[in-house]
């Protein structure tokens, strides 16, 4: 069992930055692929970014990229999503998620572990 705590979420204006982080407990984070999801008011949920358990491979979501940036700290058993130039496109709830295998994907029915998710809002 993997038990994940989205923080970080706010109000910001836009072209602000927020820093959203995802701490895992549970078992080790490490071998677990993470990856961060959206979904606004009336809208399904959206792919934003995956990385693998080293590191080594990421992924994002074309309306983010250049713009996000993903990262883990195993240590911590904490993965961050840094959002930067945000747009109120952007606001909506973000969740992220597990999968267990070492390597994630944008495919949102392939994980196994889900947050809450925190609420990020964009003002204009």
């Amino acid at each position: 069992q993997v038990q994940l705590v989205e923080s970080g979420g706010g109000l910001v204006q836009t072209g602000g930055s927020l820093r959203l982080s995802c701490a895992a407990s549970g078992r080790t984070f490490s071998s677990i692929g993470v990856g961060w999801f959206r979904q606004a008011p009336g809208k399904e949920r959206e792919f934003v970014a995956w990385i693998s358990w080293t590191g080594r491979r990421i992924e994002y979501a074309a309306s983010v990229k250049g713009r996000f940036t993903i990262s883990r700290d195993n240590a911590k058993n904490t993965v961050y999503l840094q959002m930067n130039s945000l747009k109120p496109d952007d606001s909506a709830v973000y969740s992220c998620a597990a999968r267990m295998y070492a390597v994630a994907t944008p495919q949102d029915h392939e994980y196994d572990y889900w947050g809450q998710g925190t609420q990020v809002t964009v003002s204009s």
